[in-house]
Order: C-alpha cells, then structure tokens, then sequence
C-alpha cells in the first residue's frame, strides 16, 4: 500500500461521522482506541468508503485536499468530514469493507455478501440498532423485513440504518424464567422482567412488530462473541449485509483479534 495514501472512513459506533485519513485501516482502528487521548476508549466500528464517493452533502474534495502530511512527515491521521448525519447521506453501495476494532486496538475486517439465508417465518429475534440509532429491540421480523421495517416509517426509524443480531435464545430465557420470582440473564444492562414482558406481549399479539427493550446500546458491555450472523446495512428494499467469520476461520487467520475480543 502506498505510503500516505488519502483514505475514506465512515466511523459508526461509538459515533456517527465521516473522516478522512491518511493511516490504513489496521493504524486507523488503533489511532482511534488507543493512539489519542482524544479518542474512545473502547472498541470502535467503521466502514472503508469508496475514496470517489460524492455527495453534496458533503464537502469531501475540500477535506481531503487538507489531508496531508505534517511538517515531520507523519501522515494526517485524521481530519473529519463530517459529524452528523452521515449514513443518511452515503450510498451503500459506497461502503467497502466493514472493520471491527478490540479496545486494544486490533481489528477485524469484514467483506460484504449476498444475504440468502433462510429465517424461520415469526421467530422473535433481539437486534441491536448501532446507526444512526442506538436501540436494543424484539421483533417478529427477519432481518430483511426488520432492516425494511425501520427505513420505511418515520416513527422510530430512520431512512437508513445499520443493525446487528445479539446471539440469544429466547424460547430458552421463557422456558427458564416461567413461574420463578427473580428472572435471570446473561446480557448486561438488560433489565429481563422488560425483556420478558416485550416478548410475551409479540408472542400474545402477533399482529405487533417490534417492542422496544431499551434505549442505548449494549455494544458498549457485551463482547463481539454475542453478535449473531453479522451487520447489515438497510435503506428500503436495499441490504448489504457483512458476516462475521466462523470461529474456526477466527482462529486460523485472525487469532490476534480474536484472542483480545471481550
């Protein structure tokens, strides 16, 4: 890889926000949870944008043109575009590759494909809301019908969004908790009397979509070890969905990032 060479980052979580860079992604991810006291102390998520990608919304020329070089020769670690509204205004199909970094700074890349699973019609499933969002909700929906859902109507959605599955078993949390005085659950933060009651109220009216569990993120708490399948981005019909490798392949290829996953 050229030295210097002028990058496109879309950060996601822990916020929203374009930026352009001159590091790549390995030094990016690190740069931004451990190089800067200025920066996030915790794991990060950002997406590698088409370096041509336009949109007026935006003034990317200006940026990247002062995205150069120190006096010293170090290279521009970051100079942001843009800090609000940013998903809204960038295509999908502009988004490239989908990084995920540990807290100590590895990080994790993640290609984009076709979604063709098959999902059992009406299974209620927890989805984390990373962008531009920040929910944690159940649903009746798959994960096309959901990302479809919450881009098509105004109430509690957005026109564009990024979302993630939490790897839990609901008929085992029911199952575990009926007829007992104090429930128990293994997310963090989650209050599972709430959970409880969203979910036995989808199952009682299946006519309701989504229940909302609670406002904020668990990303901040959980590991990456409880996402399921991977993230999709939605706006509409459109999805492009980045899965998350097996652990077979974790261990194999990406053991160091693995091996610090919290």
């Amino acid at each position: 890889m050229p030295i210097n060479e002028k990058h496109l980052y879309m950060i996601v979580f822990p916020n929203n926000a374009l930026v352009a860079s001159q590091l790549d992604p390995e030094h990016f991810g690190e740069h931004y949870t451990t190089g800067s006291a200025k920066h996030f102390s915790g794991k990060v998520i950002f997406a590698e944008i088409d370096l041509n990608y336009r949109n007026n919304y935006f003034e990317i020329d200006k940026y990247l043109n002062e995205t150069v070089p120190h006096e010293n020769g170090e290279p521009k670690k970051t100079k942001y575009i843009s800090s609000y509204n940013v998903l809204e205004h960038i295509d999908l199909s502009a988004i490239k590759t989908l990084y995920l970094v540990t807290t100590n700074g590895k990080v994790l890349p993640l290609k984009s494909e076709d979604y063709t699973a098959y999902n059992q019609p009406g299974k209620i499933r927890i989805y984390q809301e990373i962008c531009p969002l920040d929910t944690l909700v159940a649903s009746n929906k798959d994960q096309r019908e959901f990302g479809k859902f919450i881009t098509t109507q105004k109430a509690k959605g957005a026109p564009k969004i990024l979302f993630t599955q939490i790897d839990f078993d609901v008929d085992h949390f029911l199952a575990s908790n009926k007829n007992k005085e104090i429930y128990h659950i293994e997310l963090p933060g989650v209050n599972p009397y709430r959970l409880y009651d969203c979910i036995t109220e989808l199952i009682d009216h299946p006519g309701k979509l989504t229940k909302t569990i609670s406002l904020g993120g668990l990303l901040y708490d959980i590991s990456y070890k409880f996402l399921r399948h991977g993230f999709w981005f939605a706006a509409g019909n459109e999805l492009k969905f980045f899965p998350m490798p097996a652990v077979a392949e974790l261990e194999d290829h990406y053991f160091y990032w693995w091996k610090f996953v919290r």
